[in-house]
């Protein structure tokens, strides 16, 4: 009995890891430093692993999903999901 409170007390002790998403419209995107700043002026460091379509840029509006460890901050950022390509410039998007 004993050791199973001892383990649970453990268990309950870790820091637990919170998985959360944003969205917003992309403002920078620099491919070499894996830089993400959307237009909401938040700054995203793109680790290695993310997969980044090649024609990727200003205008498009994306969806992060990221971990975090409560106030501790961000742990990983683990997908990049375009939601919707910019129009060229210059191009009436109208119906």
């Amino acid at each position: 009995m004993r050791k199973t409170l001892i383990a649970a007390l453990a268990a309950f002790a870790a820091l637990p890891v919170y998985a959360d998403e944003t969205e917003g419209l992309v403002q920078a995107y620099d491919r070499v430093a894996g830089v993400l700043v959307l237009t909401d002026k938040t700054v995203w460091a793109l680790p290695a692993g993310v997969t980044v379509p090649d024609d990727f840029g200003r205008g498009d509006r994306v969806l992060i999903d990221y971990e975090t460890a409560g106030e501790d901050g961000l742990v990983s950022i683990d997908k990049l999901t375009r939601l919707a390509v910019a129009l060229p410039e210059g191009t009436d998007g109208g119906s």
